[in-house]
């Protein structure tokens, strides 16, 4: 993991150079160009193109967003996939130098993507804690119980859909393994600073981890002292901080909204052992948006 974030400064660099290269000459010679990858007299296209690798490139090369412009080179790499595969239509298109230049850009969009992996963990590694996350609910069990089933972190998984293992290394110090939309893994070590129980465990990730949060639960008697009134408090890292949180609520379930479904699916495991699951059942047409992140997710 210190070695691909050590790498990382020069990977971006070598692919600014490379997109700001091929950038200036899709727009200074898109003639040229569509002559040598097969493709004919496509002069607008190639500009457009030359433009967007411009503008990935200088990204890349300020060192502001990598993770950004990272993705958007990947994002364009399908796009050029997709247009050589249309020019074969084209009467003045060489299929033997498209299949050429179409094999270059697959070559080239697996080091993109492997670059955009490293650069996301990053990017969530040097994040601050600056995004806030509260949650509660009642669950009809008694404080002693809920936290019981809580503190036994290998138990997490099991409604935390995010998480894919944690593993306890030792009383205090656990491992995480959790994945992010895109196929990317996310691996950190975190500490419990303070333990209450049946009450209260607070924890922070450890240095080194490829994702920086602190946060809370509490297990409260509500009035009556029947059942147990959850609270949790995170504090993480995002990259883009507050305003791509904000921006991450309007595409797609927020942070809040995922915690709180995370709560409800740990609310049926202690009240009735299991997870009510509409997997297999008919539903409604769900939106592109939707799709597309069911997609990214699986």
């Amino acid at each position: 993991m210190a070695a691909s974030f050590a790498q990382r400064p020069a990977l971006d660099r070598s692919l600014g150079w490379f997109s700001v290269g091929l950038g200036v000459a899709e727009l200074l010679a898109p003639k040229t160009v569509g002559r040598m990858i097969g493709v004919g007299d496509q002069s607008t296209l190639l500009r457009m193109c030359g433009m967007r690798e411009l503008v990935s490139g200088v990204g890349l090369l300020s060192g502001r967003a990598p993770a950004t412009f990272a993705m958007s080179r990947v994002v364009g790499d399908v796009m050029d996939l997709a247009l050589l595969g249309a020019s074969l239509r084209s009467p003045d298109s060489n299929p033997t130098r498209v299949a050429a230049t179409a094999t270059a850009v697959a070559s080239v969009a697996a080091l993109d993507l492997y670059a955009s992996k490293v650069d996301v963990r990053s990017s969530f590694a040097e994040a601050t804690q600056d995004v806030p996350i509260t949650a509660s609910l009642m669950i009809n069990s008694p404080p002693e119980q809920v936290y019981a089933y809580w503190r036994k972190l290998e138990n997490l998984p099991r409604f935390m859909t995010h998480l894919d293992s944690v593993k306890e290394l030792d009383e205090k110090t656990s491992e995480w393994l959790a994945h992010a939309p895109g196929g990317v893994k996310l691996q950190w070590r975190s500490e419990i600073v303070e333990d209450e129980p049946g009450r209260f465990i607070s924890w922070n990730t450890c240095p080194g981890s490829q994702i920086n949060h602190c946060g809370s639960v509490r297990f409260e008697s509500p009035p009556g002292g029947k059942g147990t009134l959850l609270k949790i408090e995170i504090y993480y890292g995002l990259p883009g901080g507050p305003m791509a949180a904000k921006v991450g609520q309007l595409i797609s379930n927020g942070p809040e909204a995922m915690v709180m479904e995370d709560l409800r699916r740990l609310k049926q495991l202690i009240e009735t052992g299991e997870i009510a699951t509409t997997r297999g059942q008919p539903s409604g047409t769900r939106s592109l948006v939707g799709r597309a992140f069911s997609r990214s997710e699986s």
